[in-house]
């Protein structure tokens, strides 16, 4: 599917989400969705999530994230869009 235009997800969330299991979390969450990405540890601090996949199934996995950790998010910042399909797995950047 690489190519093809897919909507995207790309989120900033910040509180006390390093340190705290927020990218092995995220990564076992995304496996109950239809979706690709990453989750990513910022230098400032934030984590930095990207998914693509239907827009049901990127904004359920979205839903399903927060709700598991809403104990260590103090704000998340939420782009949606449409772009290229880059990603074929979600996983953990580094």
């Amino acid at each position: 599917m690489t190519g093809e235009d897919t909507f995207f997800l790309r989120v900033l969330f910040a509180g006390r989400v390093q340190g705290v299991g927020f990218r092995w979390s995220t990564q076992s969450v995304a496996k109950g969705f239809a979706i690709t990405g990453y989750v990513k540890n910022l230098p400032d601090g934030t984590v930095e999530l990207m998914a693509e996949g239907e827009v049901s199934e990127a904004r359920g996995f979205l839903d399903a994230l927060r709700s598991r950790m809403s104990g260590y998010v103090e704000n998340c910042e939420v782009t949606e869009g449409t772009a290229t399909r880059r990603y074929q797995v979600f996983s953990i950047a580094y």
